[in-house]
């Protein structure tokens, strides 16, 4: 491994993309320290550690994780890169769904950029709104100097600032996609959790106790977190490189004396085919619960439904809550599949070149058995991902340890972390082997092993 990581730095294509891609995560980690005006830091903080273990703390943060923002410090980018992921996810959304949208998807490259286009400007609408939500949500509770609090120059320059902190986040990711290794936006979200995860780590360290006092933590608690973060690590790479292998059958051609064709091969089709993107576009919907009811009750005081939504949807530990969540995962993972894998296309790859699927005829029966291949294997995936989405919330309610904990120590954040740094170790591996490199698992002589789905571009 360690002459994979000299490897790296012999390659001036891959050392540059490399830098490139730390780079710019630093200057996203600079912005933490850069805060609104007007706002009063120790404040808020003081809020933030007083409501720790609220329902409302619970849920800042339960989407500090996902939005890669800290709203425990309202700096500049304390909306993080949500924004950016909610426009693309409704603009998904509408090419399923809008004629118009579906036929830009079709244009090929033109029409894709059209898209990136409109989904930029739609980053910059609900980073404008998320914005001013968040904004009054402070004021309210008096986490404003008194002299800048309910003014107009405070909300301007407010929404100004986390605006342009959210548009400069979805560059960076762009420019990460670009000129760097992986996905821009996933590895902020990993840059955010991996940043916080020292803090948990912290209270861990600060309330242990091997005698078992009142309110600290016991040897058997710490064995517990352990045992959930090897579970979690150990499942996300199993359902992260699980594969159901559907055998393929290349047809044989006689040219002459000669018979060629007819090898054996498989097509992968992957378990979890979404990935990580089910929890985070999960996530990013279910933060508008909260903050529609909580406006809700405001506007019918005294109603009790209101009352009964805003109270269950700002507990992540609530049943209704927890409930919504893991249906908006098993939404998600389908409607994922269903953008990305089509059977139909597939199925006439496999025709035009001659292959196909033995005891199936080339065709509609070919992608009619892809799909209900890929229909079942998704329900598994998709139930993991509830699994490991609620996994935090059930530790916190039952054993007593803080949300800030579980959720990074034993939960969504580490899946997080683990499927975006796989495949991130995937993309080096894959440039190594390009250029005749042994990879990171690779023995003496690069025959060794390597890691599953790395191969050259």
């Amino acid at each position: 491994m360690l002459q994979a990581f000299l490897n790296i730095w012999r390659i001036n294509e891959l050392r540059n993309k490399l830098l490139f891609t730390l780079g710019m995560l630093a200057i996203y980690r600079i912005g933490f320290f850069i805060p609104l005006l007007g706002v009063d830091q120790s404040s808020l903080s003081a809020f933030a550690e007083k409501s720790q273990d609220t329902a409302m703390g619970n849920l800042i943060s339960f989407v500090g994780i996902f939005t890669g923002g800290n709203f425990s410090q309202s700096t500049i980018f304390g909306l993080g890169i949500m924004p950016y992921i909610s426009s693309s996810i409704i603009f998904q959304l509408l090419g399923t769904v809008v004629p118009s949208f579906q036929q830009l998807q079709k244009e090929g490259p033109a029409g894709r950029q059209k898209i990136v286009e409109y989904t930029r400007y739609g980053t910059v609408a609900l980073a404008i709104v998320q914005g001013w939500f968040w904004l009054s949500f402070i004021q309210s509770n008096q986490l404003v100097y008194p002299e800048y609090s309910g003014t107009f120059m405070f909300v301007l320059s407010g929404l100004l600032a986390l605006t342009a902190g959210a548009v400069f986040l979805m560059w960076l990711g762009e420019q990460i996609d670009k000129y760097g290794i992986g996905n821009g936006a996933s590895l902020i979200i990993t840059a955010g959790i991996i940043a916080g995860m020292p803090g948990a780590i912290g209270i861990i360290a600060e309330g242990f106790s091997m005698t078992g006092d009142q309110g600290s933590y016991t040897p058997w608690t710490v064995i517990l977190l352990l045992a959930a973060f090897i579970t979690v690590v150990a499942g996300s790479i199993l359902i992260t490189q699980g594969q159901r292998r559907i055998p393929i059958q290349q047809a044989k051609h006689t040219r002459g004396r000669r018979v060629y064709g007819g090898q054996k091969s498989y097509l992968p089709l992957r378990v979890n085919h979404g990935g990580v993107m089910p929890i985070i576009f999960a996530s990013s919907l279910m933060m508008f619960p909260s903050l529609l009811f909580g406006w809700l009750v405001g506007v019918f005081e005294g109603n009790s439904f209101c009352v009964f939504l805003d109270r269950n949807f700002r507990d992540p530990l609530s049943f209704p809550y927890l409930a919504s969540y893991v249906g908006m995962i098993f939404f998600f993972a389908y409607f994922w599949t269903t953008v990305q894998f089509q059977p139909k296309e597939m199925a006439t790859q496999l025709r035009d070149h001659g292959s196909f699927i033995p005891g199936l005829r080339p065709g509609p029966r070919t992608a009619e058995y892809l799909e209900t291949v890929m229909e079942r294997i998704t329900y598994v995936g998709a139930g993991f991902l509830a699994v490991i989405a609620v996994i935090p919330s059930v530790v916190a309610g039952y054993f007593e340890i803080p949300f800030a904990v579980t959720s990074f120590l034993g939960g969504t954040g580490l899946l997080i972390v683990v499927s975006v740094m796989l495949d991130f170790v995937q993309r080096i591996e894959a440039g190594l082997m390009m250029r005749n490199y042994p990879g990171f698992l690779a023995g003496a002589g690069g025959k060794g092993p390597k890691i599953r789905g790395s191969r050259p571009s």
